[in-house]
């Protein structure tokens, strides 16, 4: 599976921005997709998911009511909206698949990842 994140970018604490994460090599549709970062000094961590109808999504307590993650099966594409960031979301974020459950999604240690995005948020 190939995974291409983007969208990040330096951004004031309070502001948004949208991630994109363009999925290739595998059946797009049958894969819950899953966004994570990773901070400097930290490890990675689970961010959000979402099944693979796009029907089902869950997300880590610290961004739940701030991002929401959808997906588009028509572009093998999954996004992250991110609003009323904050400085301590500042990280390189990354996604990846699951060909099971959206449950499977919360942890860390997949085969391998994609090139992630770095997102900046200053105070």
């Amino acid at each position: 599976v190939q995974l291409q994140a983007s969208g990040g970018g330096l951004v004031q604490a309070g502001g948004s921005l949208r991630l994109a994460c363009v999925v290739s090599g595998v059946i797009f549709r049958n894969r819950s997709m899953g966004w994570y970062r990773q901070a400097p000094g930290k490890q990675r961590e689970f961010v959000a998911g979402i099944s693979n109808s796009g029907v089902s999504t869950n997300y880590a307590d610290s961004v739940k009511g701030r991002f929401t993650v959808s997906r588009d099966n028509a572009k093998n594409t999954v996004y992250l909206q991110m609003n009323s960031l904050k400085p301590e979301d500042t990280a390189v974020y990354y996604c990846n698949s699951d060909n099971r459950n959206i449950r499977y999604l919360r942890r860390t240690d997949f085969a391998s990842w994609g090139q992630g995005t770095q997102i900046t948020v200053s105070s």
